[in-house]
């Protein structure tokens, strides 16, 4: 979880959707890298597309910047993640 606030904070809130879209894929189509791949392509595009409406459509005289929305779509995203993880022990 280190790493990835990290590299959030280096890469910007936007760059967090290259984090949280490969999850959601294989939450959709199952562990097939073929189909995963292909709606995470699909997928991504889509999510920032849609933070940056309703970034637009939320203030309509001003504007909420899309990386603000998706921060607060992937923020539980990554809680449930690492609540979801499994502990490997040496």
């Amino acid at each position: 979880m280190l790493l990835t606030g990290a590299a959030v904070a280096a890469a910007g809130p936007i760059a967090f959707v290259g984090l949280a879209v490969p999850h959601l894929a294989r939450a959709l189509v199952g562990a097939d890298h073929r189909w995963t791949l292909l709606v995470a392509a699909l997928l991504g595009p889509a999510l920032v597309l849609g933070a940056d409406v309703a970034g637009r459509l939320v203030a309509p005289p001003g504007e909420i910047p899309a990386g603000i929305i998706t921060a607060l779509l992937g923020a539980p995203l990554l809680a449930l993640l690492v609540r979801r993880a499994k502990v490997v022990t040496a």
